[in-house]
């Protein structure tokens, strides 16, 4: 009687694995979902009110959230005032541990920092500070003009970096238009002082030349006190 269990089981394991066979689906080998997050540009417009600026950084609100966003000096300098609208070209960058927005107002400005950040050694933080040192079509000539001593003249610049660009950038770039003089007349010593006060405080020279230069023109020249206070509030508008 055991032997004619044994067998009874066997030939219904049997059976039941045939039966599997005949109605399970074959199985296909399937290959992970890849992430595409660097081939693919998540943000690249943003446009809201302006919440917030600083040399380095901007919030914009849009559809009820505020987005963080790194911006350049010549980007902060003309920025609108707080509260109106402003659009931005954005450049997302992904990491592992980090998504950070890159600001530009003018398209330009973001290709330039796209190019710079391909060239070997050069990260997004780095690409912004060589944007905030020297005007865009300043930089294009330079790179192209193999004019190693002008690009080392930018904060955080060296000569290898510099060499480096102008090899790997000098053939990517457009030719820029025609230099123009510089707009900002001779300074007094009292200007200069107050550049300096602002360079030791973090503000980029572009910036400071700026706002310097609108506050001198509305008349509100006087003792370095009162320059380098109506000087910072322009700064902080």
């Amino acid at each position: 009687m055991e032997a004619t269990g044994r067998t009874a089981r066997t030939t219904a394991n049997k059976r039941n694995t045939e039966q599997d066979l005949i109605t399970r689906p074959p199985r296909v080998k399937t290959q992970p979902r890849r992430c595409r997050y660097n081939g693919l540009s998540m943000i690249a417009h943003l446009c809201g009110k302006l919440l917030a600026k600083h040399p380095n950084q901007a919030i914009v609100e849009t559809g009820g959230v505020g987005y963080d966003v790194v911006i350049s000096v010549p980007t902060f300098s003309d920025l609108p005032a707080l509260g109106t609208e402003v659009s931005l070209h954005i450049h997302t960058h992904v990491r592992e541990d980090l998504i950070a927005l890159y600001g530009f107002l003018r398209p330009s400005e973001k290709l330039l920092f796209e190019k710079l950040i391909t060239v070997s050694g050069i990260g997004p933080k780095l690409a912004v500070t060589i944007l905030s040192g020297m005007a865009a079509d300043e930089m294009v000539r330079a790179i192209r003009g193999n004019d190693i001593t002008r690009l080392t003249r930018i904060p955080g610049i060296g000569k290898k970096t510099a060499e480096r660009m102008v090899l790997e950038l000098r053939d990517k770039l457009p030719e820029p238009g025609p230099a123009s003089a510089p707009a900002i007349p001779p300074m007094n010593a009292t200007e200069e002082d107050v550049l300096s006060a602002l360079f030791n405080l973090g503000y980029q020279r572009p910036a400071a030349e700026k706002a310097l230069a609108v506050v001198t023109k509305n008349g509100k020249a006087g003792t370095f006190d009162a320059l380098f206070r109506e000087t910072l509030a322009a700064l902080s508008k």
